[in-house]
């Protein structure tokens, strides 16, 4: 009777899996007495009958022996699908008579009474394939994969392109048998392709390629069914989490999970399907696309080839498919639609970070291009006044020149994620630590010597007033600030310096190379156009 059962099913069905088989009656599916799973009949010996029957079926083709259960699903959802896929139909409900948990195995309609299973068994048990009714964390079935879909979805190969042993049904819809062939186990889990080098997964989505040989499995980062993040199909709940599975210090890439301790830091440890494309959090895959990433250095303020093809926004607030330089990267969260506020109250409050480092504002740090002052004697070897830097050259992992951490903006001792010191309390007293930040680029004897402004020492050795106080490090945006008053990343911090009060003016104007006057009122004085030098 086995072999008969087994030989009915092949001869009605045949095989999607080529000239590689292992028959069904050596599978986790012959549920008989003679099944080789944990899950068996008590007393029943036929193999085929838990799906099939040739007689007393009902009238679903092919001769199929079950009830289908109803539709009560609740469907996969992500916002970068582009299919819609529906209530499951076709030969994904069949699978699911059994795997939704909610039709009894041995109910089959030949047979007048359930067949009875060993140890109590009903339902399919958690752990033995048990799928349930909510097919959010399972890939989407179901849906119509056709040359319009691909169009839409250039992740998606043309239909034209997939291997035969990848079928869609009738309708050109992807349903389970699309990856799985009930009747052939020979390559493990029913799949109709060996997946050991994720060519399954490849057959239809083309991702990339990446350099990075952990990047390449898919099975690493993804899981087709129960997968805890829902949308994505991650391993873990989160995309952080999910990327900290190695990147724990414990498995041999790079340690995040340590620099994520530190007291600020970008990863926020939120849901996966956050709106884009401006994102209201940061998680790891804001600043990289695990499918293209690659092994490389770079040269500001060109990508990292570790950022991978990730979307970005220039510098005149294009939304880009594929990010050129790192600032575009951080302009996707931190320019329009940017939640963050500015660290420090200023004169002139801008968070629009874009803005900031445009070419085209009054003053700024040079990474979306050139600076405009062609006099800053301070700088240190290696840079000039048409030097470009990057984002991450200020701010980052603290000490990871020191072995202390990796590089890249995951997070920091010092805020707001800074390379290195930057204190910004008023009186503070002025040393090497105390603005190691600045002093990265900018020689501390030519700042203490006032090779590039008379007054720099008295300030911030002897009245002891941080750098922040007068400087503000991104920009000053043209639409807000002028060469006058904002040249020389002038915009006053308004917990410390405050309007002079005879004029309510709180201005600096500059008149020529290294002069300039200041109406304020800063430590219990007042200036009122109080000319530089003295």
């Amino acid at each position: 009777m086995r072999r008969v059962a087994g030989v009915l099913a092949w001869a009605m069905l045949g095989s999607a899996a080529g000239a590689q088989f292992s028959s069904v009656v050596d599978s986790p599916h012959n549920l008989s007495t003679s099944g080789p799973g944990a899950i068996r009949a008590t007393s029943e010996e036929e193999v085929c009958i838990f799906c099939h029957a040739p007689h007393n079926s009902t009238p679903i083709r092919p001769l199929w022996n079950r009830a289908m259960p109803l539709e009560a699903y609740t469907v996969y959802t992500s916002r970068a699908l582009d299919a819609e896929p529906g209530q499951p139909t076709g030969d994904s409900k069949m699978c699911l008579s059994c795997h939704d948990g909610t039709i009894a195995l041995g109910a089959v309609a030949s047979r007048s009474m359930p067949i009875s299973m060993m140890g109590g068994v009903t339902t399919m048990p958690v752990g033995a394939g048990l799928i349930g009714t909510d097919l959010r964390d399972d890939h989407p079935i179901s849906f119509r994969f056709d040359a319009g879909l691909a169009a839409t979805d250039p992740k998606l190969r043309h239909p034209a392109q997939l291997p035969p042993e990848i079928r869609l049904d009738v309708n050109s819809e992807m349903q389970c048998t699309t990856c799985h062939d009930a009747h052939n186990n020979a390559r493990g889990k029913f799949l109709v392709l060996d997946n050991t080098s994720s060519q399954l997964c490849t057959s239809c989505h083309q991702v990339g390629t990446t350099t990075i040989t952990e990047h390449q499995d898919c099975n690493a980062c993804h899981q087709p069914h129960s997968a805890p993040s829902g949308p994505y199909l991650l391993r873990s709940a989160t995309v952080a989490d999910t990327c900290l599975n190695c990147h724990d210090g414990a498995h041999g890439a790079v340690d995040i999970a340590s620099v994520l301790r530190r007291a600020s830091v970008h990863e926020t440890f939120e849901g996966v399907d956050q709106p884009d494309p401006y994102q209201q959090h940061a998680t790891c895959s804001d600043c990289h696309e695990p499918h293209t990433m690659s092994h490389g250095t770079g040269t500001a303020p060109v990508i990292h080839d570790n950022f991978g093809r990730v979307k970005g926004v220039s510098s005149s607030g294009v939304l880009l498919a594929a990010a050129n330089y790192e600032y575009e990267v951080c302009f996707r969260c931190h320019a329009e639609g940017a939640t963050v506020q500015p660290y420090l109250p200023r004169r002139i409050v801008q968070n629009n970070t874009r803005h900031e480092f445009s070419p085209t504002a009054v003053s700024f740090h040079p990474v979306a291009g050139p600076g405009r002052n062609p006099d800053v004697p301070s700088l240190k070897p290696g840079w000039s006044e048409a030097s470009v830097m990057y984002c991450s050259h200020c701010h980052g992992t603290d000490n990871a020149g020191a072995g202390m951490g990796p590089q890249g903006v995951h997070g920091s001792n010092f805020r707001p994620i800074l390379v290195a010191n930057y204190d910004m309390a008023d009186h503070t007293s002025e040393s090497a630590q105390a603005y190691a930040l600045c002093y990265q680029c900018h020689d501390r004897a030519s700042i203490l010597n006032n090779d590039s402004f008379s007054g720099h020492r008295r300030h911030i050795v002897e009245e002891r007033t941080p750098c922040s106080a007068c400087h503000d490090a991104h920009g000053i945006s043209s639409l807000q600030g002028n060469a006058t008053n904002n040249s020389h990343l002038i915009n006053f911090r308004t917990d410390i310096v405050f309007p002079e009060p005879s004029t309510g003016r709180l201005e600096f104007r500059d008149t020529g190379a290294n002069s300039g006057t200041c109406t304020l009122r800063c430590h219990g004085e007042n200036h009122l156009d109080e000319r530089y030098p003295d």
